[in-house]
């Protein structure tokens, strides 16, 4: 039966490449996939556009594509990747620069459009979309729209398709879901059927499987994470995928981690919020009937997975201006650090309140007690050796913001003994998230496909 073995190349923007490189250098792959975005990504790289026009998209593609494009094209190796991010036309001209100068003058690269619904807001209300926020349910506003900074469409897997029959080396793509980069090679591949739900979903869960890094490997696993050698040399999931929708998830051989029924099963419940109901632009999966068998070292065979029939319509975020964020975080130790701790924050809040300072928020973290478990947090049985204070202030104004880290430096000589380390992190601006459903026919026809060839590329460039 046929196969197709899919690498995991990147699970966030800042990731290491690492993990990649040893699928490409020994995975026996065909297909390299990224999944670079998180609504957190979308808004950093709007921040950076705001900045430079010409950004938008993840700055390590250039890292990434000058340690990884040699040997892939050598290997025949096709690259998917979303880094793209709200600029994908500029990650395109990274990578057909790079490409250049590494030779490969043959090397076609695609990039996926349509994603990006920020231009289109108006029509989208004339169309009679109202863009209720999923998560509030409160009303799209003239207001919201004057701050947004970005707005972008989860597209699916059928765009990076069309660009590999077109035949593209390396596909780019915007806000594409995290594991349309993994399901479009096995379309490509196995010649699956838009309503083929069963083996379209096997794909979209292999891709949620591999999508995080080393998640399904060993990292960030919660069982006898002690027993895990070689973190510094993981090897990042490989999917053997077979054209009858099972699978086996394994990793590159001698590499560091391990593939176990555990592993993969705690990155299976990762995200999941309806095991029988995983929404995707390309189907909905089921998983409650999946099941997951060891069948050799570090080889996990999956199979059981069921599909139902695609959504009318698409998520999308955007992101709007939403006020500046001003913090400091400052340092007690022994005696009494916990008590110095709380004196310190107590001051501040009456110093904040005396001056009637319009602040939206004020939030406490005691890092050392409950800057993780908040709430759960048990308070401490001991006089504990150090404990630093992080104090927050959420304003709309960015000076009142500013001004509350005027408050913070003399504390060392007018509060608590011992603050033995002040800490004023500049203000930033913060932005809020906005979800709503739009309908999908209206994205599916802006999208487009457009391919250029590094060769093609330097001519028009010179």
């Amino acid at each position: 039966m046929k196969s197709v073995r899919v690498g995991a190349a990147q699970g966030f923007y800042g990731d290491t490449f690492n993990g990649a490189l040893m699928n490409v250098q020994y995975g026996d792959i065909d297909y390299l996939s990224f999944d670079c975005l998180a609504e957190l990504t979308m808004a950093i790289l709007a921040k950076d556009k705001q900045k430079r026009e010409d950004t938008g998209y993840t700055k390590d593609i250039g890292i990434a594509m000058n340690m990884l494009l040699p040997l892939a094209k050598e290997k025949g190796i096709k690259i998917l990747t979303n880094a793209g991010g709200i600029n994908p036309f500029g990650a395109q001209e990274e990578v057909l620069s790079i490409a250049r100068e590494l030779g490969l003058n043959d090397l076609k690269v695609a990039v996926i459009t349509g994603d990006n619904i920020l231009p289109h807001i108006d029509e989208l209300i004339e169309l009679g979309m109202d863009l209720e926020d999923l998560e509030t349910g409160l009303p799209f506003t003239k207001e919201v729209q004057q701050k947004l900074l970005f707005a972008n469409a989860y597209i699916g897997s059928q765009p990076l398709v069309e660009a590999l029959r077109q035949g593209a080396d390396v596909v780019i793509s915007g806000r594409s879901t995290d594991t349309a980069q993994f399901l479009a090679p096995l379309i490509y591949e196995f010649g699956w059927e838009k309503d083929d739900w069963n083996r379209l979903a096997s794909g979209i869960f292999m891709g949620h499987l591999l999508e995080c890094s080393a998640q399904s490997t060993g990292g960030n696993f919660s069982g006898r994470w002690q027993d895990i050698e070689n973190f510094e040399n993981i090897g990042y999931p490989i999917a053997e995928m077979y054209e009858n929708g099972e699978f086996i998830v394994t990793k590159p051989k001698d590499s560091g981690g391990l593939v176990s029924v555990d592993t993969v099963k705690e990155q299976m419940l990762y995200e999941i919020h309806d095991p029988s109901a995983y929404i995707t632009p390309d189907v909905v999966v089921d998983i409650t009937g999946v099941t997951l068998e060891q069948v050799g070292k570090d080889e996990v065979k999956v199979k059981g997975v069921k599909g139902k029939e695609s959504p009318k319509t698409l998520k999308a975020v955007m992101g709007f201006e939403n006020g500046y964020m001003g913090q400091a975080l400052i340092g007690y130790s022994w005696p009494d650090a916990f008590e110095k701790a709380k004196s310190a924050d107590r001051i501040i809040r009456n110093q904040l309140e005396q001056r009637g300072l319009p602040f939206d928020e004020i939030r406490t973290d005691f890092v050392g007690y409950n800057s993780l478990h908040g709430p759960l947090a048990k308070l401490p049985q001991e006089d504990i050796n150090e404990l630093y204070v992080r104090i927050v202030v959420k304003a709309q104004d960015k000076r009142v913001a500013d001004g509350f880290r005027r408050l913070i430096p003399p504390l060392a000589l007018n509060g608590p003994p011992t603050l033995s380390a002040v800490g004023n992190i500049p203000t930033r601006q913060l932005l809020g998230m906005w979800s709503t459903l739009i309908d999908r026919e209206w994205v599916e026809a802006n999208i487009s496909v457009s391919i250029k060839e590094v060769e093609a590329y330097a001519k028009s460039d010179s």
